[in-house]
């Protein structure tokens, strides 16, 4: 059985192939954000061969490529000969973090003045969520969520949010198959169920955390659409007052409001 032929690469004076030349890019630097995307895909902890199966990248690519990201720090190697993420990328995600709490922070302000309430922002990472910018209300009572904190995503408005924008298996991974955890009497435990409420969600472009992290706290949240990574907005405050924003009826009703501020930052974060 012949092989598919193989068309023969060139290189210019820089060293890029012909592919590369074509693509704009370097092949090895692509490959290697791939792995550490399929490390990440994978929980963090995969071996070569499901990073080869993961990725579709031949073995003898993925020995190289792997050798090189663990003498960087990026990957490491456990006690079990499995790969993990490397410590050095710690560095990395809490700089980028940073970074988009500080391109987002004009429209959180904006959305805080908009709605009167406490604006956050959060990505997903690692099955987490992970607040990543806020702009908290001028109010005496009002929410507050330290930036850099993480959450599970079952329980809060902008984790129902950042899993409606994953592929409806990659979602039920996150959420697994056991009861999840009761922060309150009003969080949602059955996973089914919370698959449903996300899949209503999406069509109606928004997600409601009604009272199911904190007793007497409500949260409006919603896609960034054009974000490199799932990322959400949100509105939070005391129940009273978030019901009486979502019962506007006029053109400054909350989710209008929202859903032009997170389109114009998606603008700004994306690639």
């Amino acid at each position: 059985m012949k092989g598919t032929p193989v068309a023969p690469t060139s290189s210019d004076s820089t060293g890029r192939t012909t592919a590369e030349r074509a693509s704009g890019g370097v092949q090895s630097v692509e490959r290697a954000f791939q792995l550490l995307e399929a490390l990440a895909d994978a929980g963090g902890v995969a071996t070569l061969s499901e990073l080869s199966t993961s990725s579709g990248l031949p073995m003898p690519t993925i020995h190289r490529l792997v050798r090189t990201l663990v003498q960087q720090g990026y990957v490491r190697q456990d006690a079990t000969r499995r790969y993990t993420l490397g410590p050095r990328l710690i560095r990395l995600g809490e700089t980028a973090g940073r970074l988009l709490g500080s391109w987002a922070r004009p429209y959180l302000a904006e959305l805080m003045e908009a709605t009167g309430e406490t604006a956050n922002l959060a990505v997903l990472e690692g099955g987490e969520v992970v607040y990543v910018g806020q702009v908290q209300s001028r109010r005496s009572m009002r929410m507050f969520t330290e930036v850099g904190r993480r959450a599970q995503p079952h329980c809060t408005g902008v984790g129902k949010a950042l899993l409606s924008q994953l592929p409806e298996e990659e979602a039920r991974a996150v959420l697994g198959r056991e009861p999840l955890p009761a922060l309150t009497p009003h969080t949602v435990t059955d996973p089914l169920e919370l698959m449903r409420r996300i899949a209503e969600a999406r069509e109606r472009g928004y997600v409601v955390d009604d009272q199911e992290q904190e007793i007497g706290v409500r949260c409006i949240a919603l896609a960034v659409p054009g974000a490199p990574t799932p990322t959400a907005l949100s509105v939070s405050g005391p129940e009273a007052r978030i019901r009486a924003l979502e019962a506007q009826a006029d053109a400054a009703s909350l989710v209008p409001v929202m859903q032009g501020i997170a389109a114009r930052l998606g603008q700004v974060l994306a690639p």
